[in-house]
């Protein structure tokens, strides 16, 4: 399983913007990272400016929205849905895109609730349960 560090997660989101911006080719992983950049370009900026942020800590109680961690998570489900695990999450997004008509948007209700499931295992010092990925899933997809 691949597990980055904090840095090594951040310059593969700077590579890979580099390398499309200077019409580079892209592998398997880093055209499924664009396609979230694509999504996402008031994080454009950030991804020029290396020196900037790449040590940059986003402090949620100051209000930070740590621009890494978003992405991070946007790719995280597009590899959940392209393989369908955990199961079920396929059928879901289905729903959830049906329910919102935007994919980004039905994108946004699952990464909440993903959030939700690795803040249960957090603080429960547990592994991450998909019982409470899917019960969250099923509150916001009725």
């Amino acid at each position: 399983m691949f597990n980055p560090s904090r840095d090594q997660a951040r310059q593969f989101f700077f590579d890979t913007w580099r390398k499309y911006c200077q019409r580079e080719i892209l592998s398997g992983m880093e055209d499924m990272t664009l396609e979230v950049i694509l999504l996402h370009p008031e994080y454009q900026g950030i991804l020029t400016d290396v020196d900037r942020y790449r040590d940059k800590d986003y402090l949620p109680e100051m209000g930070d929205a740590n621009p890494f961690l978003h992405m991070s998570m946007h790719v995280a489900i597009k590899e959940q849905l392209s393989i369908d695990q955990p199961v079920g999450i396929c059928a879901h997004f289905e729903r959830l895109l049906k329910k919102t008509g935007s994919e980004h948007d039905a994108m946004h209700q699952i990464m909440e609730c993903l959030a939700e499931m690795i803040w249960q295992s957090q603080r429960s010092q547990s592994a991450p349960d998909a019982t409470i990925y899917f019960n969250c899933l099923d509150r916001r997809g009725n």
